[in-house]
């Protein structure tokens, strides 16, 4: 089992926030400054910093300081770790599912009620009354 690290604490609790992954998301695809991830997400400078010094902290993010300019830049080996922790329940998730999905292909269990002799679902025909036509 991957062991448990404050290092892997630190990419989950980054991964918690949804502006977080949305920024991730927008990093994979190139280097931003901080002004651009925060443009979408309709933040402040100010909160979208603090959201960026979480992803530094869990090593997801490296910031260059160019002049007055942040840019940031996507590191994805932190992630491997993650993969690794979650790869290992998976194993665990797919043997429920298929234990599920093993009760719900069984044909159901007959009825107890409907097995026993001299009963049925039929509602009992009744005989017709006197001067009731047949």
């Amino acid at each position: 089992m991957v062991e448990d690290s404050p290092e892997l604490d630190a990419v989950f609790h980054a991964l918690a926030h949804d502006a977080r992954r949305e920024m991730l998301r927008r990093l994979a695809t190139g280097a931003l400054t901080v002004g651009q991830l925060a443009e979408p997400l309709l933040m402040s400078l100010a909160a979208a910093s603090k959201h960026v010094k979480v992803l530094e902290n869990a090593g997801l993010v490296e910031r260059t300081v160019m002049g007055r300019r942040h840019v940031c830049r996507l590191r994805s080996a932190p992630l491997a770790g993650a993969v690794a922790w979650l790869r290992f329940y998976e194993r665990f998730w797919d043997e429920r599912i298929d234990a599920l999905e093993r009760v719900l292909d069984r044909p159901p269990a007959p009825d107890p009620a409907q097995a026993r002799p001299g009963t049925s679902d039929e509602t009992p025909s009744r005989s017709p009354a006197p001067g009731e036509a047949s």
